[in-house]
């Protein structure tokens, strides 16, 4: 994926290299690839949030021939101009798509969608909400939808099962780096409502999971458009939704695995703390720039959207040719899979690979930044600090009379234990030396958890054991040659 927004976009073809110019100001963008360029680093997507600059024909032509796609967002989330590789247009599946809404087949698909759709929302609220309640009443819903008799009652189904669903969505909290919850609204600190105070409904969300989730959307719509071309449909005929102006898209990226899709990646991001309130007050204003680094991550699920789409957009346009085949054609040819090769797999016995939200960044709750370890809440710079405080409130609770006593117990009862120990038990080729060379670099494979728990000492005396900083008292040399495998365990 490669995204550019900004203000004065240029996009054009010199010397046989795609120049690219983006940005904002003096904040400037200037790229140059060639066609080895878009194979090496399998560039496939080129994302544009902006409608100011230019775009020449040649840079499109240079796009077509190396397979790769242009999608033209505007800076409100609205897919202006989506292009990419497409197949043959077959007028009669073109025929059959127009025909579909007289004659079942577009009930029969809208069954199919909406059931995938209500699935997904049930699985969420089931698995990560934890709402059995309301998944319980999705579920409900989705068992009618077979029976459905017609596209109004499908969307009563659908309508009220979504308010259903927003409702358990409404209270879920978005973390935010401490640093930042000054500049956070409170109302920004739930995942809220899906209407908006500018709208009315989700147009031009106004908290940051409806406006995570909106781009989401734009970045599915571009996707199924692109789908539907190279299948040779009209993405412009839709089924389920009431025709109006510039509403009559085919929506199957909403209705399939899309909608849960990009609901739980928004929900991901915000249980992650990858929200940043500047990445936010750019995504809600739309005014995004090349180097946002919230844009620049959500562009990349794209081809992620994309993947998950395949199917649906297949199954659909097979759908089609089949109200085709049993009225006009006398042949049993089946419908290019362009988009899995699902044909292909299935003569070579393969199965579609299974596609996987992406990952989201783990960022310090304090700070906001990025930390590799998925375990750990705060980074290395703050994380010293609270050790510090955590250090001084430790050494002045130890000099307290109980935890000295404590202390005084504890060492009274290692001594009684090295005066009860008898050095003739120990193996005669257990010395120091053998502890040494032998049962020091076993440990290595044990755990620290494992050595506190077999010599009854604290957590930091066993990894100064296991580092080789601290030697042992030789009574406990036995149970670490057992624990670490040198002598079997009995």
């Amino acid at each position: 994926m490669l995204t550019i927004s900004g203000f004065g976009i240029k996009l054009r073809v010199w010397n046989g290299h795609l120049e690219i110019e983006d940005g904002i100001g003096l904040e400037r963008r200037h790229i140059r690839l060639s066609r080895v360029d878009f194979g090496a680093r399998r560039i496939r997507r080129l994302v544009c949030i902006s409608e100011d600059g230019y775009c020449t024909l040649s840079a499109l032509k240079f796009l077509s021939d190396v397979g790769a796609s242009f999608v033209l967002l505007t800076r409100l989330g609205k897919v202006l101009f989506v292009t990419g590789p497409s197949a043959p247009s077959d007028p009669r599946l073109r025929i059959a798509q127009v025909q579909a809404l007289g004659n079942g087949t577009a009930l029969t698909i809208s069954k199919a969608l909406i059931e995938a759709k209500l699935q997904g929302q049930e699985n969420l609220t089931r698995e990560k909400l934890e709402d059995t309640t309301v998944a319980d009443i999705i579920a409900g819903f989705r068992a009618r939808v077979a029976s459905a008799e017609n596209m109004d009652v499908l969307r009563g189904y659908e309508a009220i099962a979504a308010v259903r669903y927003f409702d358990a969505l409404r209270d879920i909290p978005i973390f935010w780096p401490k640093s930042d919850l000054r500049k956070v609204p409170q109302h920004w600190r739930i995942f809220g409502t899906r209407a908006s105070v500018l709208s009315g409904g989700p147009r031009l969300a106004t908290n940051p999971p409806n406006a995570i989730l909106n781009y989401c959307f734009a970045l599915c719509e571009s996707e199924a458009r692109l789908a539907l071309n190279a299948l040779g449909l009209d993405p412009g005929i839709g089924y389920l939704h009431l025709p109006r102006a510039q509403s009559g898209f085919l929506r199957i990226g909403h209705h399939g695995t899309y909608s849960p899709g990009s609901r739980a990646m928004a929900i991901s991001v915000g249980e992650h703390r990858t929200i940043s309130p500047e990445g936010v007050f750019r995504a809600i204003e739309r005014q995004l720039p090349s180097d946002d680094t919230l844009c620049e991550k959500l562009s990349s699920t794209a081809p992620v959207w994309g993947r998950l789409l395949a199917p649906w957009a297949e199954f659909v346009a097979s759908e089609l040719w089949r109200s085709v085949k049993s009225r006009i054609l006398k042949s049993d040819r089946l419908l290019a899979s362009r988009l899995t090769q699902a044909h292909r797999r299935e003569v070579k016995g393969s199965e579609v690979p299974a596609v996987n939200l992406p990952a989201t960044d783990h960022l310090c709750e304090v700070c906001g930044a990025k930390i590799r370890r998925h375990n750990s809440k705060r980074c290395a710079k703050c994380t010293k600090p609270v050790m510090s405080a955590n250090f001084t409130a430790g050494r002045k609770a130890a000099q307290n009379p109980e935890h000295r006593a404590k202390m005084a117990n504890t060492m009274r009862a290692h001594k009684q234990a090295i005066a009860a120990w008898n050095p003739a038990d120990l193996p005669a080729w257990l010395d120091r030396d053998a502890y040494r060379t032998r049962i020091l670099p076993a440990l290595a494979t044990v755990t620290p958890t494992q050595i506190v728990s077999a010599l009854n000492v604290s957590w930091p005396y066993a990894k100064a054991i296991q580092s080789g900083r601290y030697t042992p008292h030789a009574r406990h040399w036995e149970k670490l040659a057992r624990l670490s495998k040198i002598i079997p365990s009995m």
